[in-house]
């Protein structure tokens, strides 16, 4: 059979597609990280028993402000404390890095001045895969807007000698050794992202001792209703759920 360049391309996608998903399904209904965010709004975090931030239980209202919880203690980012942000359990740069457009930019990405840049903007705007990642849900959980910038693109660890600077939220983390430690309770919630991540992304990986460090995270603090039932909001809005969510759910009969 002659293959036509129209085909040889079609197949150049799909196989691009399925090495993607490493394992499971990952993000390829969504590719816009700005409709993600609406989405988390308006369609996941709707339930006021349930718009509560990850890391430190802040309750947000249908507008994203937040009620900052009892003895949260914050010095810096002030104003973004005010509002949720989109925080990414596994920090793009920490992906974003595996792509060409990222290390090196690329011709297309070139301002209107004429000159060149790189990084999350030059991915975002040339890699169509680089946006689906970005855009999933699974990896996506509202955060106090200084939380999230605390942990910037650290990767997480154990601190056990470090001590929390939000006051009764004990998010931890250390700017020299780019690590960063969330509270114990939503420990499980960043591990099943994060094993969710590598399973389905394969230009992610996780080190063996942070594989080990989120599989024993993983069971010592299981799912919750909560994350059962957003799972499964997700799938119905993204069209793949969280095997590693969904495995503790069903085992629950949640």
């Amino acid at each position: 059979m002659k293959l036509t360049k129209l085909t040889l391309t079609a197949l150049a996608v799909l196989c691009g597609s399925q090495a993607m998903a490493g394992g499971i399904a990952g993000n390829t209904h969504n590719d816009s990280f700005n409709k993600a965010k609406k989405i988390m709004q308006r369609q996941i975090y709707t339930q006021p028993a349930n718009m509560k931030t990850l890391y430190c239980d802040a309750q947000f209202d249908s507008r994203k402000n937040i009620s900052l919880p009892s003895g949260f203690v914050n010095e810096k980012w002030k104003k973004r404390a005010l509002r949720w942000e989109a925080e990414h359990i596994v920090p793009m740069e920490n992906i974003g890095r595996s792509f060409k457009e990222w290390r090196d930019g690329s011709p297309d990405c070139v301002d209107s001045k004429g000159k060149s840049f790189k990084g999350r903007n030059c991915a975002s705007k040339v890699s169509k895969t680089y946006r689906y990642i970005q855009a999933d849900l699974h990896n996506l959980n509202p955060a106090i807007g200084s939380v999230n910038a605390a942990h910037s693109n650290y990767r997480w660890a154990m601190m056990p000698d470090a001590k929390s600077v939000f006051g009764s939220c004990d998010f931890r983390y250390d700017s020299k050794k780019r690590i960063a430690q969330p509270p114990a309770n939503s420990r499980g919630e960043v591990a099943r992202a994060s094993l969710y991540m590598e399973a389905a992304y394969p230009m992610y990986r996780l080190s063996s001792q942070q594989k080990k460090m989120m599989q024993a995270w993983d069971k010592q603090d299981p799912v919750t209703a909560w994350e059962c039932q957003r799972n499964k909001k997700i799938k119905a809005i993204q069209g793949n759920d969280n095997p590693f969510v969904s495995k503790q759910c069903a085992a629950k009969g949640m």
